[in-house]
Order: C-alpha cells, then structure tokens, then sequence
C-alpha cells in the first residue's frame, strides 16, 4: 500500500473533534467495567466535561478547505457548524437523562457511551464527502440509536420500539446501499463533486435518477418524512424519554446534514423532477405531521408528529437549495443550518420539561395531566410556554427566525405554492401547542395534578436553562449562528470550484 494512503498527521488533526468523542465513549465504558462501583453522575460528568472539550476545540479549530483521508471527510465550515449543532445537543441530553435514568432505575455507564458514539455517528454524516463514509456513519448513529431505543428492558413496550426501529431501519439502510451502489454503477465515483461534474456534463442516465431515488427513501426514513414516518411514533413513545428527546434532533440533524450536502452539491440539477418530488415530500410531511398532531393526547406522541411535521419545513429549505442560482442556494443552506440549530435547543427544552415532571414515580405524560401544573410550577411552565411557542413559530423565539429565514429563501426559489403549505400548516400547529399551555394555565386542576411533583436535579435544572437561554438568544440576536451558517455557502463555492 502506498504511504500516501496511510493518514497523514493533518488528516487527523481535521478530524480532532470526532477523535476526542471516540476515544471519550471507550473511556466511559472502560472506566464503568474497570471502576463498576463509580458513581454514574461521575461519569456523566467525565462525559459532560469532554463534549465541552471536544465544542471549545471545534469552535477554536480552523476550517480545513481540502477534503482529508482521500477525499472522504471534509472539516469544511458546513461540518464545523453541524458538529455544533451536534455538540451542543449532546451536551444537553446528558444533562437532562442523569436524574431520569436514575428514577427509572436504568443508570448504567453504557448509556454514557452509546450517546457519545451516536453524536460520534452524527459528526462522522456531516463531514463525509464520500457515500460510503456517509453510510458508515448512518450505521455508527443507527445501531447505537437502535440499544438505546430499548435501553428500559424491563418495560415491554421500549423492547418493542427497539425492535420496530430496528427493522424498519435495517430496510432504510439496505435503500440506502443499493442507492449508493446504483450511483456509483452510473457514475463510476462516490464523491458527490464529482457527481456533479458529470451531472453538469449531462450524464444523466435512468441507472443515476434511480440511485438517486433510493437514497431519499433512505435519508427520508433517517430524517422522518412522509411517508417514510410509520416508525416515528410508536420508537418516540416507547423509547425512555431521555433517548427520545436526543434522537428527536440529533438523528434528523446528521440525515439532514448528509441529505443537503449530498443533494445540493452533487445533484441540484440531476433533474428538474427531483426537486418536485422532494417539494411533494416536503408538503406532505407538514400537512400529515401537523395534522395528526393534532389528535394527540399523549405529549410524546405529540412532539413526535411534532418532530415529522419540523423535518418538512427542514425540506422546504432542501428544495430552495436545489435552485440552480447560487445566492439562493446560498440562503437555503444558511437558513437550514440556522433552523436545525433552533430546533435541537428548543425541542430538547420541551423535553426536559417532561422529564421534569412526575407523579408517583411515573412519568406525567398525558395532556390532560398538565391540568394546572403551570401555576403550581411557573418556573417550569414558563420555561413550557417558551419552548412551546417556539416550536409553533411565534416571536420573540428561535422557531420564528428559523421559519422566515427558510419561507424566505423558498420564496426566492420560485417555491411559493410550498411557502403557502408551511404557512398555513404552521397555523395549524398553534392549536396543539398553544393547547398544552392552554391547559397549564387554564384548565381546572385536578387531584391527578395535586399529586404531580417536579424537582429538577442540578444536571435538569442546567439543561433547562442552556434550552431556554438558547432559544431566546437566535430569537434576538440570531446575528452570531446565522452568519456562520450562511458562510457555510462559500465552502460549497470553493469545493465546486477545485473540481
């Protein structure tokens, strides 16, 4: 083998941040197998304290221009932003799952570890530059997700969501194989650049669109878009709350960061149908999430068709960066970044205030139990009502920006029949959620809500507040995450611009 194959000392140092929270995954589990008795705070603490390490090196850290490892990974602006994104969703699912797991009497080290491989399987979708690389690090984010879906083996029903998860993402991966298989036979390279050449060049045969096809009903289950949904909500409401919340943002943000790089870099003008069929996703994803949303009466269910109905507004924004003009995509890829980075603090708020809550040690997961529950804790129900009106997409909050910012860039994409079907959908949505602080406030308590507690531990009460601070900030001063995200464009400029 050449030398210049081995990786070389740069390589490494491109990829540092994804290196630091490898190697603090396999010292979590190490130091539970060898110290069984240390406490699982500690190493959740450990666990804590190396994302913060691996965040402050990765804000610190310059962007690299040339892809590494042969043209696989790329440590361009557009993955340092998402790794970001990832970090800091890491950060706070740690700190919210301490005192859950421990009530639940699943406190184990390895919890630890497969959370900081599945962010390791994010970082990894992010950066590639290769399908292969993206697929191994789908499988590194699935199969942890996939233990950590029935990590309360004691209750039947997360067996179940592990297992409903599990198959149903054994056959998204398999679309998602044969997609890349089917790209590389029509193209001869796995390298979405130069896809694109040869796309620009006209190369376009039914073997490519058909490749192409298979990977949107992979990247769709990933992400949760209609109709590639079905498992969202029975996986979300059997899962341990704690997973749930992590798997809500940071599995749809690495298939979303993988889904745009792959499709607005390498076959944004694979097809003018393509962006239609991705536009008919999109639309359908809002209508079907909001709408059946709706209907629910349990909060996890609620937030799950929540979570499908966000990634179709995610898809507005994929559909305006497929636009042929570069200052459009520009402003699709840059409102994209800035709405998954709202979304991650602010839907992990809603859940931390779920796991806040309990009532003779059981989780309060039904709606009609958060009867009143906003005057006998403000605190939390004020922190509720933020996140909440967030999530729907009101001001002062990082959902409104987030939702302008990608409307607008629609807007300049032509897109104005999807604008429409996100508006009047987001309208939609202010029933449900204005419905849950409807009943913090106004309904009748009742002695289900006397008996409910909420004693958020220091960890909760951290992560609460890291939430709530970032959901008010991009709603005020989006200024600092949104310039980085649209400067994201110009690594995309500049690697086209090497080919």
């Amino acid at each position: 083998m050449p030398a210049t194959e081995f990786p070389q000392a740069s390589d490494i140092l491109a990829i540092l941040p994804q290196c630091i929270v490898a190697v603090l995954a396999m010292i979590v589990l190490l130091a539970d197998a060898v110290a069984p008795k240390m406490s699982k705070r500690t190493l959740a603490n450990i666990s804590v304290l190396g994302l913060v390490v691996a965040l402050a090196v990765q804000i610190a850290q310059r962007p690299w221009l040339q892809p590494v490892f042969q043209k696989m990974v790329i440590a361009d602006e557009y993955a340092r932003y998402f790794n970001i994104v990832f970090l800091v969703g890491a950060i706070i699912s740690v700190l919210l799952s301490v005192d859950y797991l421990e009530r639940e009497g699943i406190s184990h080290g390895e919890y630890y570890a497969l959370l900081l491989l599945t962010t390791t399987g994010m970082m990894i979708m992010g950066a590639a530059t290769n399908l292969i690389v993206v697929f191994l690090g789908l499988e590194v984010l699935s199969i942890s997700l996939y233990v950590l879906a029935g990590y309360a083996r004691e209750r039947l029903v997360s067996e179940e969501a592990a297992m409903k998860y599990f198959l149903l993402g054994a056959f998204a991966s398999a679309f998602f194989l044969y997609g890349v298989a089917l790209v590389y036979g029509a193209t001869q390279t796995l390298n979405p650049m130069d896809i694109a050449v040869q796309v620009r060049s006209g190369a376009v045969t039914p073997l490519l669109l058909a490749g192409a096809a298979l990977l949107v009903v992979g990247f769709g289950f990933k992400v949760a878009v209609v109709p590639f949904h079905i498992w969202t909500p029975d996986v979300y409401e059997g899962a341990p709350t704690s997973v749930t919340a992590f798997m809500s943002v940071g599995a749809k943000a690495a298939g979303f960061a993988a889904f745009l790089r792959v499709f607005s870099v390498a076959l944004p003008g694979l097809s003018p149908e393509s962006a239609k069929v991705i536009a008919i996703l999109s639309a359908l994803t809002m209508v079907v999430g909001n709408f059946v949303a709706v209907a629910q009466k349990n909060i996890k269910r609620l937030l799950a068709y929540s979570s499908i109905a966000h990634a179709g507004y995610i898809m507005v924004g994929l559909v305006a960066a497929m636009s042929p003009v570069n200052a459009i995509r520009g402003d699709a890829i840059g409102a994209v970044l800035f709405y998954t980075l709202a979304y991650t603090v602010t839907n992990l708020g809603a859940f931390a205030v779920v796991l806040a809550f309990r009532r003779q040690g059981e989780e309060v997961l039904e709606l009609d139990d958060y009867a009143g529950l906003g005057l006998k804790y403000p605190v939390l129900g004020a922190a509720m009502t933020l996140f909440m009106v967030s999530l729907a997409g009101l001001p002062p909050t990082a959902g409104f920006l987030g939702k302008l910012y990608l409307f607008r860039a629609a807007l300049g994409a032509g897109r104005t029949g999807l604008v429409i079907v996100g508006v009047l959908t987001s309208v939609v949505s202010f029933y449900y959620y204005l419905a849950v602080i409807v009943r913090m406030y106004m309904a009748a308590p009742s002695a289900r809500t006397e008996k409910t507690e909420a004693v958020p531990d220091g960890h909760l009460s951290l992560a609460l507040a890291l939430a709530a601070l970032g959901t008010l900030w991009l709603g005020i001063w989006p200024g600092w995450a949104l310039g980085p995200a649209q400067t994201a464009w110009h690594a995309f400029q500049q690697g086209i611009a090497r080919l």
